[in-house]
Parts: structure tokens; sequence; C-alpha cells
């Protein structure tokens, strides 16, 4: 199954975090802020669109809503990401 073009732009936002993440991670944890249109993009991938994990950047072990479902939260083998609005 390949992407749709919504889901191909969460997957692009994805891998902008990922790779922004390490300049912010203090003790294992970042907090990356995205503006409310890209963390829509990036919810409705990961949770309204049932996109498969194997799409998804590999180093995504799991994902979630936290904080009353403001804050994404991804978990890699190397850090907790944490994706709030600005």
């Amino acid at each position: 199954m390949d992407p749709n073009l919504h889901q191909q732009q969460g997957i692009n936002h994805l891998v902008k975090v990922l790779n922004y993440a390490p300049f912010v991670e203090e003790e294992g944890k970042a907090v990356v802020h995205l503006t409310a249109e890209d963390w829509g993009v990036v919810a409705d991938t990961l949770f309204k669109m049932e996109t498969p994990m194997d799409m998804l950047p590999d180093v995504i072990e799991s994902y979630g809503l936290v904080n009353a479902n403001q804050t994404i939260e991804l978990k890699t083998a190397a850090r907790l990401i944490h994706i709030d609005v600005i």
C-alpha cells in the first residue's frame, strides 16, 4: 500500500521531527513544536488514517497521545519525543 498525499506529508513531518529531536534532547527526552496545521497532519496520519507501522519511519517503536490528547508522543530506542503545537 502506498501512502496517499496527506499521509506522505505526515510522514515527511515525522522525519523532520526525528531529525531535529537530537538537537533539543535533554536526558533522553525531546520536545519539538509544530504549527497547528502540521501537527494536525501528523495526528491524522497516525491516528485517523490507519497508516500501517511499516509506512512510518523505522525508528519509531510506538506512539500515542498524552497531555489530554494535546501532545503526540513518539518512542524510539534513543529518546522519547513529545510533539506540541507552537
